[in-house]
């Protein structure tokens, strides 16, 4: 069995290697052995700055020079180097992370402001949490001294949304020792795609003794490689298909085999090369240094703007064409001021750091395909309600979009106290203080205006309380509106303890008790979620009745278990509070190798429904009596690990890798089930699971000129239990858990050489591997392709993998006849190769690189929220030249 393997794996490699931490590739001499040694990074993982090979905690850190040096400008371009971890989402701004398997279905980028989990993985800018649900803040890697990547749980010391993992981006501080600055540029070129461009600069100065100021800057336009092509029905373009209509809308159309269907145009709307992305921003930093304190105040101001998508239709011929039928956009802007002030009482360090992150978010997203899935597919684009003969039956142009603007703001104080690091035993403790403000207004086209019902209808929300945009009147082809206010207020107390057993030997214990309170406020055009979230928390039957449910119906179903609602009061707030524990013990066998094992608990906290409550529009099959959680549970992750970190040989040789089991209980998933519970969607809890895993890096100095790095992943996860309610929907007990690769890993090499008159050399290689990975939690692929084949004649061509005979939350038959069966997409392995050449000398440098040397295109992602498949793929083989040049 895989599992055996696996363990087989684990025990072989604990036998020889150490905790997972890879290093750059920067050396450093060693005086007794006249080599060079692979140089040690300091990191700030534990809230100290620690050794990265003598902290008891799984670390990956690259600092800036190797971070230049593989070409990396944001978070996408790093994960390739990261074997444990995955970047699932549909372009720029539009990402998740997950670590270490522990990866579920995340809502659709249309409404993931609206109705979506909270990140199972924690990001950092410095010392502020950035994080965001489905929508994680894409920041630009210029001027960076490091990125550090914390597998495993790390909510004692960084609390909520750090179930599996932190992710921290570490910029450049002001440099007090003087003047320096620098600049760089990228020149590119995309086969089969546009020109790219990027220029970086800083300037850092010392206006005074005691104070420093340091500026950065970048622009960097990302040239497309996605087509929007003319649509042709018949050549794999969009048809359109009334018996896709017909069957998800319960059988309303008389003859729908013979339905006329007016398939969308694009004419206006085709463009090669559509998918742009432009980064641009700057970051301002100040310090200020007196005798016993020290101030920072930093600044980041950035605008990410993209056009069109970043996936192809896998039904068209090529995998870089598409079919549009909106023009598309997003304009996504933040500005993040950040403060830390540092200062010493006798024996301990104060710090107190703190941020304001403003987030604003303008999109326009291309929405017809909402017709292949919505359960009033034929009333918002067929005309049979308007005729008496059949005959004159006919679905008109599906042309559907969304727009949304989002804006966002977060605030945090921390205060936390370090003791001495000289002491026997060593204490960080704090409080912690997080304030998220999300407000959202989500307007939808869905249904066509030639019919009588839309012709002419500006769209108001129902309810009156918590909306952004007063309750409309709406533009006149707004047929739906979601005007939502979402804010989440917390507190925490943590603390770690450290102490030294013995001189070799040291245990340590970290909690942290926290407390959240989740207030979901506003409207839709049919639901005032304000009204309805308090009815649930107070059960007033009258406040009941006034939402739709029957009082008596609701109680039993809290009665029976099928419904809670205990952490709701009576306003509708959703309060939920803990304490979770951090237990290790670390065993230096000698100055260079260190060994640990760790107990570590993480979770993400649970979230309000805004339909919570309802029961399901389709009462057959699986959906028989469901109703909607009010709210999904939090789901936890118990971790155990085992580790060794260690340097060999002198110092040129760096073994690390860490072993793991986790169990989360309950773990959260999105669910989107148009054909039943209309176009809704809410959060749930699918069961449990578990995860065993092996993370290993190994890096090795060949020569003084020749640095090997050489790092992989092997998982084995495992649903383990499922809920009832998900019982043939979601994939069964022993299927794996989604975007999970048995094996992944990666291989780095640079060689450096010497040349006349000063000059020297280099070459880099690295290629990279990815195994195969399921799409989602939801077996609905065979449903998605046969829907699929009827709307544009041609299936995806996408491999499917079967996980049941039945799929039972649908309850139609497919266009043969026969019943579904259940299974997901299978996102294919993948190897992507990239090499660099280059020369310099002093104080500037040169190189050509060509990244996907292979071209390679590979499937990163399946989005199926335009209820086919598209394929979110990588940028094509790219050749570049970069040169950059520091003053000092």
């Amino acid at each position: 069995m895989k599992r055996n393997r696996i363990y087989c794996a684990v025990v072989a490699a604990l036998a020889s290697v150490s905790a997972h931490a890879q290093t750059s590739e920067a050396l450093a001499p060693n005086t007794q052995t006249n080599r060079a040694q692979i140089e040690t990074i300091q990191v700030t993982a534990t809230k100290r700055t620690e050794s990265i090979q003598d902290i008891p905690v799984s670390v990956t850190a690259l600092n800036g020079q190797a971070l230049e040096n593989l070409g990396v400008d944001n978070f996408q371009d790093y994960v390739e180097f990261l074997p444990n971890v995955v970047f699932q989402g549909t372009g720029p701004g539009q990402n998740e992370i997950y670590i270490r398997g522990a990866a579920t279905t995340q809502t659709s980028i249309a409404v993931s402001t609206v109705q979506a989990l909270q990140p199972s993985v924690a990001f950092y800018l410095d010392e502020q949490p950035v994080s965001m649900q489905g929508r994680n803040l894409d920041i630009y890697a210029t001027d960076m001294e490091r990125v550090e990547v914390l597998p495993g749980p790390q909510g004692t010391l960084f609390g909520a949304s750090s179930q599996s993992g932190t992710v921290r981006m570490i910029t450049k501080k002001p440099d007090h020792t003087g003047f320096s600055a620098g600049a760089d540029v990228d020149l590119s070129t995309t086969k089969d795609g546009e020109m790219s461009n990027a220029v970086e600069a800083y300037f850092n100065f010392t206006p005074t003794e005691d104070m420093a100021v340091r500026v950065a800057a970048y622009s960097d336009k990302q040239g497309g490689w996605i087509d929007n092509i003319l649509n042709q029905p018949g050549e794999g373009g969009y048809i359109g298909s009334a018996v896709v209509i017909d069957r998800i809308s319960g059988g309303v159309l008389a003859d729908p085999a013979n339905t006329p269907v007016v398939p969308p145009k694009n004419d206006g709307l085709t463009e090669d090369d559509f998918n742009d992305a432009t980064y641009a921003g700057a970051r301002l930093g100040l310090s200020y240094r007196a005798d016993d304190w020290d101030l920072l105040v930093q600044h980041t101001q950035q605008t990410l703007e993209t056009e069109g998508v970043f996936a192809y239709d896998p039904n068209l011929d090529g995998d870089t064409s598409t079919n549009r039928f909106v023009p598309e956009e997003n304009d996504d802007e933040f500005g993040l001021t950040t403060w830390t002030l540092n200062s010493r009482l006798a024996q301990l360090e104060l710090v107190y750091t703190g941020g304001y992150l403003n987030r604003e978010i303008d999109s326009t997203i291309d929405y017809t395909g909402y017709t292949n899935g919505g359960l009033f597919a034929a009333y918002y684009v067929c005309n049979h309600y308007e005729t008496e003969t059949p005959a004159d039956e006919r679905c008109l142009d599906p042309t559907k979009f969304y727009k949304e603007q989002t804006d966002t703001t977060r605030l945090t104080h921390e205060l936390r106290i370090n003791t001495s690091d000289e002491e026997r035993w060593r204490l960080t403790a704090g409080v912690f203080y997080d304030a998220q403000d999300l407000e959202t207004v989500g307007k939808f086209q869905l249904g066509n205006t030639d019919l009588s019902f839309f012709a002419d209808q500006g769209r108001t929300t129902v309810g009156t309380d918590g909306i952004n945009s007063n309750g409309g009147p709406f533009e006149s082809d707004v047929s739906f509106v979601n005007d939502v206010t979402h804010t989440i207020d917390q507190i925490a107390v943590f603390g770690q303890l450290e102490f030294d057993l013995t001189d070799t030997l040291t245990a340590s214990v970290g909690a942290r008790w926290y407390e959240i309170e989740d207030t979901y406020k506003g409207s839709t055009t049919t639901v005032d979620v304000s009204r309805r979230v308090k009815a649930f928390g107070s059960l007033d039957p009258d406040e009941l009745a006034a939402v739709g449910e029957d009082p008596d119906l609701i109680n039993q179903a809290i009665a029976n278990g099928q419904l809670e609602v205990d952490l709701l009061d009576e306003n509708g707030t959703l309060t939920v509070d803990d304490v979770i524990w951090k237990a290790s013990f670390d065993w230096k066998v000698t100055k260079d190798i260190l060994l640990f094992a760790t107990y570590s608990e993480g979770f993400r906290p649970p979230v309000t429904n805004r339909v919570g409550g309802g029961l399901a529009t389709n009462q057959s099959g699986a959906f028989e009596g469901f109703r909607i959680p009010v709210y999904s549970l939090t789901d936890t992750l118990d971790n155990y690990e085992l580790g060794l970190k260690g340097d060999f040989l002198d110092g040129i040789l760096r073994v690390n890798a860490t072993a793991y089991y986790s169990e989360i209980t309950d773990l959260q998933t999105s669910r989107f089930d148009p054909t039943n519970i209309s176009f809704l969607v809410f959060t749930d809890n699918v069961g449990d699971a578990e995860i065993v895993g092996l993370d290993s890096d190994i890096t090795w100095l060949a020569t003084d000129n020749l640095v090997i790095n050489a790092s992989f992943s092997l998982l084995d996860t495992e649903l383990t239990r499922i809920n009832p309610e998900l019982q043939g929907i979601a994939p069964p007990v022993g299927s794996e858990l989604p975007y999970s690769a048995t094996f992944s890993g990666n291989l780095r090499a640079r060689y450096f050489f010497e040349l006349e008159n000063g000059y020297s050399g280099y070459v880099n290689g690295s290629i990279a591997y990815t195994g195969d990975r399921l799409a989602g939690m939801k077996m609905d692929a065979y449903v998605l392709e046969d829907t699929t084949q009827l709307v544009y004649g041609t299936g995806s061509g996408l491999e499917i993998q079967q996980e049941a005979d039945v799929y039972q939350g649908v309850t139609y038959t497919d266009s043969q006849g026969g019943q579904f069966a259940g299974g997901r997409y299978v996102q294919k392995a993948y190897t992507i190769a990239n090499v660099a050449v280059g020369i310099q000398k002093e104080s500037w440098k040169a190189e050509l690189y060509i990244d996907n040397l292979t071209d390679k295109r590979a499937i990163l992602n399946i989005d199926n929220q335009q209820f086919t498949p598209k394929v979110v793929s990588n940028r094509p083989r790219t050749l570049g030249v970069r040169l950059s040049y520091d003053f000092y």
